[in-house]
């Protein structure tokens, strides 16, 4: 019974102190940090949500704003570095004038950066690149498919072996002769003998009047 009171008697007395603690600390007051439409405590929040969404969709418009104008400037100075200089850019495409280069006379010019042949061609060497039949030729191509003007063959002065540089007017076939590996090569740039595999390539061009337009 003793210990039943005094039990008893404890907790009434620890329940006493926590009472007097508690009254003796005030609540804070946030009314200071409160927004103006929620000065009040006792009004609901869905009086006030359309202010708030308001001030949260301005908020987010702003940012949304400034990261795409901040994504717009890296992507426009990636693309500076990235993109090709000045000197690339005036060659990537040349225009050449046909009248100067006289008949059998085979002219090399630079395009991007590699040497570029352009063959006046004499109606014998027409007449002999139309008469092989694709039979005889290691990578089959008509004349009239690599030419657009008969007197006139465009071609990359590369083998397509290795990439050396042929001499016009040599080999077997009278077309072009790659002193690396012994490639010939006929009138219309087509392999004919040697390592090669495929014939001479022919860059993208037209021919508008006197003027040959490369690129």
């Amino acid at each position: 019974m003793l210990l039943r009171l005094g039990s008893r008697n404890f907790y009434r007395t620890v329940s006493v102190f926590q009472r007097q603690a508690h009254t003796d600390i005030k609540c804070p007051d946030f009314s200071e940090y409160r927004r103006n439409s929620a000065k009040d405590p006792t009004v609901k929040s869905s009086t006030t949500e359309d202010s708030r969404k308001l001030l949260s969709y301005a908020i987010s418009a702003t940012l949304t704003t400034v990261s795409l104008y901040a994504i717009k400037g890296e992507l426009i100075r990636d693309a500076m570095v990235f993109m090709p200089a000045a000197n690339v850019l005036a060659e990537a495409q040349i225009e050449i004038k046909l009248s100067d280069i006289p008949e059998d006379k085979n002219a090399t010019f630079k395009w991007r950066g590699k040497p570029l042949f352009v063959w006046h061609r004499p109606e014998r060497v027409i007449r002999q690149a139309r008469a092989v039949p694709l039979s005889a030729l290691r990578d089959p191509q008509t004349d009239e498919k690599r030419v657009k003007d008969p007197k006139w063959l465009v071609v990359l002065g590369i083998c397509t072996h290795l990439g050396c540089v042929p001499i016009a007017h040599e080999g077997d076939f009278g077309g072009y002769y790659c002193p690396c590996h012994g490639s010939h090569f006929d009138g219309s740039g087509r392999v004919r003998k040697g390592p090669a595999p495929t014939n001479m390539e022919v860059p993208h061009y037209d021919i508008v009047g006197d003027t040959l337009t490369v690129g």
